[in-house]
């Protein structure tokens, strides 16, 4: 009897030690009582710096007001920041030290597609969530990976939809483009080819640059002598500043109309008068200080004071990143843990806010909040939202 109990304890003890391991597994790293470790990984010493400093500007607004309020379900939010200076190399060390040295529990707004692609793989290894990257490419939710979470109507259907509209509205008839010849030009390219062929029209002409141009005299020499009245820009912020900055010198000036990666305050800072009337696809609204809306006023404000600075809409994407990450690990509770935050986005629906997001959805098979965009225009130094959200 005596030898029975013995075994029937053994194989209690035995139970216990042997699932012990497999808990562990289940554990998230980067959740203590106290506190949740987040990761982001921007551009701050390179040539999307500006980017990068009012990403990192607006995260921390956001972290700094959640942990004035406590926290999250009590765990106060610990953000570190590394610099990849837009370097895919560099992005993959600075994601091998956040996830394997620092243990974050996870990847928020990181910026560039490059540089997500070649850091991805490191986080999810250890099963570490990339969430929200600050790049509209497709590769941000597709193929379906369960730790992939994009909020950012991707540039090939931002483009697909406007361009149609704005041919219609403007009564368009030989449409071109310039693109920078890689990734990112082509899936612009991509969309505004896929939307005209929906109507019926195929473009001119195209022309392309490599990256790192600044020379565009050929490219809109080109596009000009075959009397284009369109013209579609797969361009960022200096490619779309000397390449209509030229085509005005030679008294070329069609409808120019860019991607949201040229919906920034830069390019009229930069570019002067000549950028008046570029169009450029967008979700939410640079945030003035003097805005109409008095939200988005107080809130310009609050970043000023903050930073000394005028914000802008990149302060903005960091700002809902945050936002969007403490929605959901409030939705999953005071036991927080990968898998429960998976759960909590995957019912998440968040409305649009005050910035003008598109509202957004998640499911167990969709990892794209929201495909919409809508169009604004520079007028006088200044973005002027010119349509709603584009519907097909």
């Amino acid at each position: 009897m005596k030898r029975k109990s013995t075994a029937i304890l053994s194989v209690l003890a035995c139970a216990a030690a042997c699932t012990a391991p497999a808990l562990q597994a289940q554990e998230s790293q980067g959740v203590s009582k106290t506190e949740i470790t987040l990761g982001t990984i921007q551009d701050l010493s390179g040539p999307l710096a500006g980017f990068g400093k009012q990403l990192r500007n607006g995260m921390m607004l956001r972290v700094n007001e959640v942990n004035e309020q406590g926290g999250v379900n009590g765990r106060k939010i610990n953000l570190l920041v590394e610099d990849s200076g837009y370097d895919p190399k560099k992005a993959v060390l600075a994601a091998q030290k956040l996830v394997n040295q620092n243990k974050i529990f996870m990847m928020v707004g990181h910026l560039g597609t490059a540089q997500n692609l070649a850091a991805m793989p490191v986080q999810f290894e250890k099963n570490v969530i990339n969430f929200f990257p600050v790049t509209a490419a497709r590769e941000m939710y597709e193929p379906f990976h369960k730790l992939k979470y994009a909020f950012a109507a991707t540039y090939y259907d931002q483009m697909r939809a406007a361009v149609p509209k704005l041919v219609k509205e403007k009564g368009s008839k030989k449409v071109c483009s310039m693109y920078q010849d890689d990734e990112f030009g082509l899936e612009v390219q991509r969309g505004a080819e896929d939307g005209l062929k929906t109507m019926g029209i195929t473009m001119v002409e195209k022309t392309t640059f490599k990256r790192g141009a600044t020379d565009f005299s050929s490219q809109m020499a080109k596009l000009k002598s075959s009397e284009c009245d369109m013209v579609v820009m797969g361009t960022i912020i200096r490619e779309t500043i000397g390449g209509i900055g030229t085509a005005r010198k030679l008294g070329f000036n069609p409808i120019f109309v860019a991607s949201s990666a040229a919906y920034t305050d830069l390019i009229h800072k930069l570019g002067g008068k000549a950028m008046d009337g570029l169009y450029a696809t967008m979700t939410v609204q640079n945030p003035y200080l003097d805005d109409a809306s008095q939200p988005i006023r107080f809130w310009a404000n609050k970043y000023k004071t903050a930073f000394n600075e005028d914000p802008a809409v990149f302060s903005v994407y960091g700002y809902l990143v945050i936002d969007g990450f403490i929605r959901a690990a409030q939705k999953a509770g005071p036991n927080l843990s990968t898998d429960a935050f998976i759960k909590a986005m995957d019912t998440m629906e968040t409305p649009r806010d005050i910035f003008g997001s598109a509202p957004q959805k998640f499911g167990p098979q969709k990892r794209l909040g929201s495909n919409l965009s809508r169009l604004s225009q520079l007028h006088d130094g200044r973005w002027t939202i010119v349509s709603n959200y584009i519907t097909e």
